[in-house]
């Protein structure tokens, strides 16, 4: 197992360990991943309850979630996604009906790119945000891209946090974490779903 097995590593190091790990996995192994942590992602009560599911849009090695986000409007549930606003370094959630209001935005990350309003904090009561992240523990904690986007948005998000982690990217350690780092409620693998003790 890939891990920061070790409680002396910053978060710049792992970063660089769990990004290079993520990208050497054989395609196999991460899409075999990636279908099981869909399927478990898809059977929570918290996303079955849900009235909007609030989704990062997977890019390159990332966990995949366009096929969640494909079932989750076929079967009629309201999806939101992101746009980032580099300028400000914070992100916002859109509500889209189709994978084709998409477009490359910042990075070529596939963005909605229309004119309609963000979603408000009310609106996010009860939801369910899927969170990226390089590695998580057990506690909830991770390590993302350094940006903060997530932590900025997370900070105030009264929803469920749930990140989403192939189990070989899972780290056996605590991770490092500052003040601003806001952790998930739970983690899902390919292997089950870890309720994290962010909730305790």
């Amino acid at each position: 197992m890939a891990s920061s097995c070790g409680t002396d590593a910053d978060k710049g190091s792992l970063r660089s360990h769990y990004l290079a790990f993520r990208k050497r996995l054989p395609s196999s192994v991460r899409d075999a991943a990636d279908e099981g942590i869909a399927r478990r992602v898809m059977c929570m009560p918290e996303v079955a309850a849900a009235p909007v599911v609030f989704s990062y849009v997977s890019f390159g090695s990332e966990v995949q979630t366009l096929g969640v986000i494909r079932s989750l409007l076929s079967s009629g549930r309201r999806v939101a996604v992101p746009r980032c606003d580099e300028a400000a370094h914070s992100m916002a959630f859109y509500e889209i009906g189709a994978l084709s209001e998409l477009a490359p935005g910042a990075h070529g990350i596939l963005e909605p790119l229309g004119a309609s309003c963000p979603l408000g904090t009310s609106e996010m009561v009860g939801s369910v945000c899927l969170v990226p992240g390089l590695t998580f523990d057990a506690a909830g904690r991770r390590i993302g891209y350094g940006g903060g986007y997530y932590d900025r948005f997370l900070a105030f998000y009264p929803g469920h946090k749930v990140g989403l982690c192939r189990s070989l990217q899972l780290s056996c350690a605590e991770l490092p974490h500052d003040a601003t780092d806001v952790s998930v409620d739970f983690v899902v693998t390919e292997a089950g779903v870890l309720r994290t003790n962010s909730l305790a």
